[in-house]
């Protein structure tokens, strides 16, 4: 308030008064949108990344020894193996969709469902999906192990070596996967610390 003659006028500058310790800016310094951009880009190289393990170890197992041989075994006669193209696949397809959501909120700056529920969505299916790459790469093991063991890639060498680059590729996968699960989980803290998922 600004005294003239003894009578109180508005002030020409009024005070941006905050009512509640939760309330944000209605905008975000130049600092913290580059900071938010860099994040959401490094989310977006582990999606891509993600995305192209899981699609390349689904593709990779789905061509499996090729030859037209009655007795040559093929990944669908081995309950492990399709386990590792049904996960793969359905990796691939979540990393897919979350890239298109990265894009979305790199080029708009806003996210594609409320912002409560992305955050816990993009965090709670990285968990999942995570694990359920673990756990179709840790049954591919056990049996290729074992076919190695009573010899069957003996006499199918190339079948087991690319069954063994696919699930390499699906544990490749269950890494960069891992890595946007931290980085997804960081953003639910941040939500939960300040209200938003911005990185301050």
């Amino acid at each position: 308030m600004v005294r003239n003659g003894g009578v109180e006028s508005p002030s020409p500058r009024p005070r941006i008064h905050q009512t509640h310790p939760h309330d944000t800016p209605l905008f975000q310094s130049t600092v913290s949108e580059r900071k938010l951009r860099r994040f959401n880009i490094s989310i977006f190289v582990f999606r891509f990344a993600a995305f192209g393990s899981s699609i390349s170890s689904a593709v990779f197992m789905l061509t499996t020894n090729t030859a037209s041989s009655s007795d040559t075994p093929r990944w669908y006669h081995f309950g492990a193996f399709r386990f590792v193209v049904a996960a793969n696949a359905i990796v691939a397809l979540y990393s897919f969709f979350e890239m298109g959501a990265s894009v979305w909120e790199i080029s708009r700056g806003a996210t594609i469902f409320p912002e409560f529920t992305q955050v816990w969505f993009d965090f709670g299916h990285d968990q999942v999906f995570a694990y359920l790459l673990l756990s179709a790469g840790s049954a591919a093991t056990e049996l290729a192990r074992q076919l190695r063991a009573i010899g069957t890639c003996t006499a199918n060498n190339a079948f087991c070596v690319q069954s063994d680059i696919a699930v390499a590729l699906g544990f490749a996968g269950f890494l960069f996967l891992l890595i946007s699960s931290l980085l997804s989980g960081f953003r639910v803290v941040c939500f939960i610390i300040n209200g938003s998922r911005f990185v301050l």
